[in-house]
């Protein structure tokens, strides 16, 4: 059975931890779309963590973990997380990586950094990890798959003149920096080459036998739905699509296979980067939910930069759980919450004197003030708590009225940043 673990809003919803847990009963784990420029933490027996690439399964020795063809592959980064996870004493897991997957390469990296530069203001938030001009050029079809990296120097090296004429023209005129050198390229080409060559398999054939076996697979998202290119707010968005039904595409199994889809939805709102966020707090009042937010605060896994929070925004998590296809909704985050004596939830938008309910195009996005309910509060810490009865009235009251908002079912609420803090109802 394939299981999709995807996010309803900005990203950071905790689908690292959701993913981590249901490994424990899956046989693989599959990233299939992104790449380093965003990070899943997770906490457990070997420590916190932070990964960028590596799929979330890696702490499971039973787990065959999969960086699939959809992935923007950051070679060196990668091999450092593996090296990373294995000084912390967590047993050198099962890895493969699809020969299909594609390279970002040091310009593209350079690329990003030099765009961000001369957007200044108007810039997209990047994390300069060159994710969109890896993007770019393998839809302008002139990157590199990982099984290129095998072909002979002849080969690569005609590419990479192919590359250069372009990149160079970029480089020199518009950013004003130095151009690329072909014979350091191919340098490159063979270093992550070697570096990589341990784990390289077709993985499409490897999960074509496992859905035939009946293995448990589960594929792991990155960022959430109002940051897909087609859905989300573009055009503050990633450069992958981020929704479960692109797992099909990002793994290579069949679209049919996707069987249930648990969507991460956090107890209140955060984002990393710019981009529309109706229901966003500033001041003093964001600071102490940032400072009590996540595992030790809302600072991103990648960038270390503080996050974006807000409320909890029905319109916009009702939208980013249809988008996913739901067939369940895990809320992570709850205990933060517990400081509180009232919990506002932002349940419409006004725009233009209207108020509406259904999440708009983003030229009427920027124009959305929050309406908001009041919800009280529970007042007390729910870490430790195994059993959804056993929750404040209060706080059960405040999962049913989001469930209630958003028309699809809550199945899984966490309460913690470990593993074992997760309520099943």
């Amino acid at each position: 059975m394939v299981k999709a673990v995807v996010g309803a809003n900005w990203g950071d919803e905790g689908k690292g931890k959701i993913t981590d847990m249901l490994a424990d009963e899956a046989d693989v784990v599959i990233r299939f779309q992104g790449g380093a420029n965003a990070g899943h933490t997770i906490v457990n027996r070997y420590g916190k963590f932070a990964l960028h690439t590596l799929p979330s399964g890696v702490f499971h020795p039973h787990v065959t973990n999969i960086i699939g063809n959809g992935v923007a592959l950051n070679i060196p980064k990668v091999c450092e997380e593996l090296s990373d996870i294995e000084s912390k004493g967590v047993p050198a897991p099962q890895l493969l990586v699809s020969d299909r997957c594609q390279i970002v390469m040091p310009y593209h990296i350079l690329q990003d950094a030099c765009e961000e530069e001369r957007l200044g203001g108007h810039s997209f938030g990047s994390t300069k990890s060159g994710i969109a001009p890896f993007y770019a050029d393998k839809y302008a079809k002139i990157g590199f798959q990982v099984s290129e990296l095998f072909a002979d120097d002849a080969y690569l090296l005609e590419k990479i003149g192919m590359i250069c004429a372009r990149k160079n023209a970029l480089l020199t005129h518009l950013y004003h920096r130095e151009p690329l050198r072909e014979e350091e390229i191919l340098q490159t080409l063979h270093e992550y080459r070697d570096m990589i060559k341990p784990y390289v398999a077709d993985t499409g054939l490897f999960l074509d036998r496992a859905v035939r076996e009946n293995r448990t697979i589960l594929l792991e998202g990155q960022l959430g739905t109002l940051k897909d290119p087609d859905h989300g707010i573009y055009p503050m968005v990633t450069s992958s699509s981020t929704l479960a039904a692109f797992g099909a595409i990002g793994a290579g199994i069949p679209p049919y296979e996707i069987r249930q889809i648990i969507v991460v939805n956090k107890a209140y709102s955060s984002a990393v980067g710019a981009g529309e966020f109706v229901s966003e707090i500033f001041g003093d009042e964001a600071q102490e939910l940032r400072d009590r937010g996540g595992d030790g605060g809302e600072y991103g896994a990648t960038t270390g930069r503080p996050r974006r929070v807000g409320w909890y925004d029905c319109v916009a998590s009702r939208y980013g759980v249809r988008m996913q296809g739901a067939t369940d909704v895990a809320l992570t985050v709850l205990d933060v919450l517990g400081y509180l004596d009232e919990i506002p939830v932002c349940t419409a938008y006004e725009i233009d004197g209207k108020q509406v309910t259904e999440f708009p195009v983003t030229h009427l996005l920027a124009k959305a003030k929050p309406v908001y309910t009041m919800l009280p509060g529970w007042k007390c810490d729910i870490r430790g708590i195994r059993k959804y009865d056993d929750l404040p009235k209060a706080c059960r009251d405040y999962v049913e009225f989001i469930e209630k908002q958003l028309g699809y079912p809550v199945t899984m609420v966490s309460n913690g940043p470990a593993r074992e803090d997760i309520i099943y109802r």
